[in-house]
C-alpha cells in the first residue's frame, strides 16, 4: 500500500511543504513541492493568513495520508521560535478540520532517518533528499528540502516492521540489500536510536 505523506518544515517568512509517497518496498517518490512566502514587513496576522491559506490549499489539492511537521524546540531567537510555533499551528490546525493524522518529528531525528547521522547539516540533508528521490538537484530553498526529508522520515518511520525497529533502518533498505542482525546496529540506526534519546531527554538549551 502507497502512503503519501505532506511534509511542513514552519516557517513565517518561508514554509517549505513537501509531498511523498513511499510504496511497500519503501522507495520514495516525489509528488510535488512547494515554498509558501510572506513578506517580512507585512503584518503579522496578514501573514499568517498568506502561510495558513498556503498550507490548507496544499493538503485539498493532494489529499494526504499522513502530516510530518518539524517540532519546534528552544533557539535562543525567540521572535523565530514564536514564528515557527505560530505556523505549525496553522498547519496542526489544517491537518485537525480533515481528520489527517499529525506527528512531530525534531531535526535530529529527520536528520538521522535521511542521512544516517543526527548532526549532518542542511546540504547533507538536501543533497541525501535529492538521491532518494532520483532529482537531478537538491530542492531548493532548503526548507523545501527540509519538508521532504520530513516526509520520508515520518513514512519510514510509520511503515517500520515493528515498534521497537527504527526508522533510520528502513531507511537505508533502498540503499543496502542486506538487513542487520538483531544485535548489531548500522549506523543510520544507532543515530536514530541517539536521536530518539535525544528528543526524550530534557533540553538545557537551543
Amino acid at each position: 500500500m502507497t502512503l503519501r505523506v505532506l511534509g511542513v518544515d514552519p516557517g513565517l517568512t518561508r514554509c517549505g511543504v513537501g509531498i511523498v509517497e513511499v510504496a511497500a518496498n519503501r522507495v520514495p517518490k516525489l509528488v510535488s513541492v512547494h515554498t509558501i512566502r510572506s513578506a517580512a514587513d507585512a503584518p503579522l496576522e496578514q501573514r499568517l493568513m498568506i502561510i495558513g491559506r498556503g498550507i490548507e490549499a496544499l493538503v485539498d489539492e493532494f489529499r494526504p495520508d499522513a502530516m510530518a511537521i518539524e517540532r519546534v524546540f528552544a533557539q535562543n531567537n525567540v521572535r523565530t521560535v514564536m514564528g515557527t510555533a505560530q505556523v505549525s499551528g496553522l498547519a496542526l490546525r489544517a491537518a485537525a478540520e480533515r481528520g489527517i493524522p499529525v506527528a512531530l518529528h525534531t531535526p535530529s531525528e529527520v536528520k538521522a532517518a535521511v542521512t544516517g547521522y543526527g548532526s549532518a547539516d542542511k546540504k547533507q540533508v538536501g543533497a541525501m533528499v535529492a538521491r532518494l528521490l532520483g532529482l537531478d538537484e537538491v530542492p531548493k530553498p532548503a526548507d523545501a528540502a527540509d519538508a521532504l526529508a520530513l516526509a520520508i522520515c515520518h513514512a519510514w518511520r510509520r511503515n517500520a516492521p515493528g515498534a521497537s525497529t527504527p526508522a533510520g533502518s528502513s531507511s537505508l533498505s533502498r540503499l543496502s540489500a542486506t538487513t542487520p542482525t538483531p544485535g548489531a546496529l548500522t549506523p543510520a540506526q544507532r543515530a536514530w536510536r541517539d536521536a530518539e534519546k535525544s528528543m526524550r531527554a530534557p533540553r538545557l538549551k537551543g
